[in-house]
């Protein structure tokens, strides 16, 4: 089980890393999102970054969903690492 609960834990850290990576990356203003791998990193962490984009407006022209976005995934994480912990 333990391995179970290390395996999911490192899904959320990578996909923690790509979103991170992802923002990294958007202030590279002459990045052809459309080439490899780019589009695939950009269609991977949209799906998650899109759904705080359409509830959080840009501020002075700065998009703060994604630390919204960032901070949630981390609650989530640890919730769920936490459940099953306790089911070990």
């Amino acid at each position: 089980m333990i391995g179970i609960i290390h395996g999911i834990n490192n899904i959320f850290n990578l996909y923690f890393f790509l979103i991170i990576l992802r923002i990294f990356l958007s202030w590279i203003p002459g990045l052809r999102w459309e080439n490899q791998p780019w589009s695939t990193l950009r269609d991977i962490t949209d799906i998650y970054l899109n759904v705080f984009r359409r509830r959080i407006p840009p501020l002075g022209g700065l998009d703060f969903s994604p630390i919204v976005a960032l901070i949630v995934l981390q609650i989530v994480q640890n919730l769920i690492v936490y459940i099953l912990l306790g089911f070990k």
